[in-house]
């Protein structure tokens, strides 16, 4: 999930003041084509404790999309993804006028594409500078009908080491892939998210980041980012369909100032702001990685 020391093991839980939610959640993941991703990432433990719009329209389906075909809708991806997949990302957009929309999110390119899942109505894009690199850029599109819009560019950190295609518990690489965005969570009170919400004590966290930074407060608020781990269940849930060597509990959470473990952090504004935002029912997704990656 975060930075640089390991989270805590914690036994399963779940959220108890929403289990309506979280049942509903459970239903629609199953609904919802799993995320596609190329890596597997830190486990809970690699979590470590340690705008203004623009619009794109939607494309057509790309050619050769690697999961089963998702609902036939002109969004920029129309195959459904299976948990444990690929994908990439470029998340800036020039300032477009409405009446003049780019066919699909700029910097994406056909592989990425055929991996967003065809219901997805509002798409994160996490774009690293480079391969290497723990500083990225997050832009949230959502889809109007007639095209995309993008919300603003925000500052981004990710994994220490950067980015990767083949992501093992304790690399220190975020994966990159495409993802689901179905729960969330924090210490703090839900903010007035639509996403299942769990407040828990268990979000606490301690201790000091890769760069001395106190990681206090990281876990204020999560996202969970839907690799590894079973939709519809609190973040701080243990389960991992693809076994515990290949990572998991990552997440978007509160910056720290620092690199994290695996997870993608965002200053505490717009963490509140995206919570806010996210709609389950427009079946919301991450897509993240390098840029050149997400260009394939």
């Amino acid at each position: 999930m975060a930075s640089s020391i390991d989270c805590p093991r914690r036994p399963p839980h779940r959220a108890s003041r929403r289990a309506g939610r979280w049942a509903g959640a459970r239903a629609r993941a199953r609904g919802v084509p799993a995320a596609v991703v190329l890596v597997v990432l830190v486990a809970l433990s690699a979590c470590g404790a340690g705008g203004t719009a623009r619009e794109v329209p939607a494309a057509g389906a790309p050619d050769a999309a690697p999961t089963a075909p998702g609902t036939a809708d002109p969004v920029p991806g129309t195959a459904d993804a299976a948990p444990g997949t690929t994908g990439t990302a470029q998340g800036r957009a020039g300032a477009v006028p409405p009446a003049r929309l780019p066919a699909r999110i700029p910097g994406l390119g056909a592989r990425t594409l055929a991996w967003i899942p065809a219901n997805a109505r509002q798409v994160v894009v996490v774009t690293g500078r480079d391969r290497d690199a723990n500083h990225s850029e997050a832009v949230l599109y959502q889809h109007t009908g007639s095209g995309w819009r993008s919300g603003p560019a925000w500052p981004a950190r990710n994994a220490l080491k950067g980015w990767t295609e083949d992501h093992w518990a304790g690399d220190l690489r975020s994966p990159i892939g495409v993802f689901t965005l179905t729960d969330a969570g924090g210490l703090l009170p839900d903010p007035g998210t639509e996403l299942p919400y769990d407040r828990s004590d268990g979000f606490g966290v301690g201790g000091t980041g890769f760069e001395g930074e106190p990681l206090e407060g990281s876990f204020d608020y999560v996202i969970a980012i839907d690799y590894n781990r079973e939709p519809g269940t609190s973040p701080l849930d243990l389960t991992r369909p693809l076994g515990a060597g290949r990572g998991g509990g990552i997440w978007l959470h509160v910056d720290h100032r620092g690199p994290t473990q695996g997870c993608v952090s965002l200053e505490e504004p717009h963490m509140r702001e995206l919570l806010r935002t996210l709609d389950p029912d427009r079946h919301p997704v991450i897509v993240m990685g390098d840029a050149a990656s997400l260009r394939e």
